[in-house]
């Protein structure tokens, strides 16, 4: 057997943001103008456009929990890997082949490298630099997700300008280049591996989802996250895949000179980044994310302003108050990712904890397979502004429920030995 490889902890940290980077710059390449191709190229409707989502959700519901325990039961490492090249290999065939039938086939794989990706890198990431400093480490990748997106942004537009499918290969050809980097460099020595004579079957992995679903069972507060990331998940479906039919159904967008419109969504994706980074550097210096109770109390801000910011999005008639709201609403959510992650990371162990996380995945997953279908529905019969609304609305149930973490946390820490 080789020897395992060790590395210090702050070259796991650099690798750890060297790959966050490039994930993001990789995926705002495709993301920037992946929904201007689908709605202009392709010609997707409303509900086909929830549809294609819908089927991305669907594979990351089916996916989450054996992906999950191979992170858990088998390596890290090699789920990353996994991800990464499956996820570049889904854009590909989206970019190169732009029929409706088609993206449906490129949302199943690139479901399944969300999944093996899902839970697996921050739950390496944790074992490899520890607890205490993951909270900072999400953060911080956070920030540098930023800046690695906001230099994609003007790659994305200056490629759409020649063709919007070369935008979408390009990014799914520097993800499978990242999946080869990583399985030179990519070590994992903070995580051991089920013995040899546990891999021989499946049931080690089902084993390890049950202890990971009984943990959630236990805990109360988990169970409340997990509802928590259900509502989440019923909003974002239909808004992630309405926003900019919306802006291209309802509003004339203004001219700028001779460039094409496809700036404007370079000008979007612009702007929102060094809001988010701000807010984040906000968090990073001024929240201790070892708490619990304040990541707590600040989700609850955090989802206040996004329920306000979509409203105000899909409500304004000004341009310039549009593009404000979807802003904000940019901002709170990318706030949002990395307190959830830090939050649920303090509550599992580490042999569960990619389960667990993968599990939060699927709960996302099952709230857009169920929420998507009708928002987009809606979208059809009735209009994108329409639809956008209810979901904006679908997010009011998350404030009580994290209210409620509040007290099962006072209760847990209450409780007798």
């Amino acid at each position: 057997m080789a020897p395992r490889v060790t590395i210090p902890k702050a070259e796991a940290y650099k690798l750890f943001l060297f790959f966050t980077a490039v994930q993001a710059f990789a995926l705002t390449t495709v993301f920037t103008i992946n929904l201007v191709y689908q709605v202009k190229q392709v010609g997707l409707n409303p509900l086909q456009l929830v549809l294609v989502g819908t089927t991305l959700e669907l594979t990351a519901f089916l996916m989450e929990i054996p992906t999950g325990a191979v992170a858990d039961v088998y390596s890290r490492r090699l789920s990353v890997i996994l991800g990464f090249f499956l996820l570049g290999c889904g854009f590909i065939v989206e970019g190169s082949l732009p029929f409706f039938e088609a993206l449906l086939l490129s949302q199943v794989i690139m479901g399944a490298g969300y999944t093996f990706l899902s839970g697996a890198t921050s739950a390496w990431i944790v074992d490899e630099i520890g607890q205490a400093q993951a909270g900072a480490a999400f953060l911080r990748a956070t920030q540098v997700a930023q800046v690695a997106s906001f230099s994609a942004i003007f790659v994305s537009v200056a490629l759409a300008s020649v063709s919007l499918q070369l935008t979408i290969v390009v990014g799914g050809l520097l993800l499978l280049l990242l999946s080869a980097v990583l399985i030179v460099v990519m070590p994992e020595a903070g995580f051991r591996g089920r013995p040899a004579a546990e891999r021989e079957s499946w049931k080690s992995l089902f084993v390890t989802f049950q202890a990971g679903a009984s943990l959630i069972r236990r805990r109360q507060i988990l169970l409340l996250i997990m509802l928590a990331t259900l509502i989440h998940g019923a909003f974002s479906e239909g808004f992630d895949r309405l926003w900019t039919a919306h802006l291209l159904g309802n509003f004339s967008l203004p001219q700028l000179g001779q460039m094409d419109e496809i700036v404007w969504f370079g000008i979007i994706s612009a702007v929102s980044m060094p809001l988010t980074l701000a807010a984040t550097e906000v968090l990073r210096r001024r929240l201790d994310m070892t708490d619990g109770r304040r990541v707590a109390v600040t989700l609850i801000g955090v989802y206040a302003a996004l329920i306000f910011s979509v409203l105000l999005f899909i409500l304004a008639e000004r341009f310039a108050l549009v593009l404000l709201g979807l802003w904000l609403t940019q901002a709170a959510r990318a706030i949002r990712n990395p307190l959830m992650e830090a939050w649920i990371n303090q509550h599992t162990e580490s042999d569960v904890r990619a389960t667990v996380l993968s599990i939060q995945g699927q709960a996302d997953a099952l709230g857009q397979i169920a929420g998507g279908p009708v928002v987009g529905t809606i979208g059809l019969l009735s209009s994108v502004r329409v639809a956008i609304s209810l979901s904006a609305l679908l997010l009011l149930p998350i404030i009580p429920v994290f209210r409620l973490t509040l007290k099962a946390k006072r209760s847990r820490h209450s409780a007798p030995d």
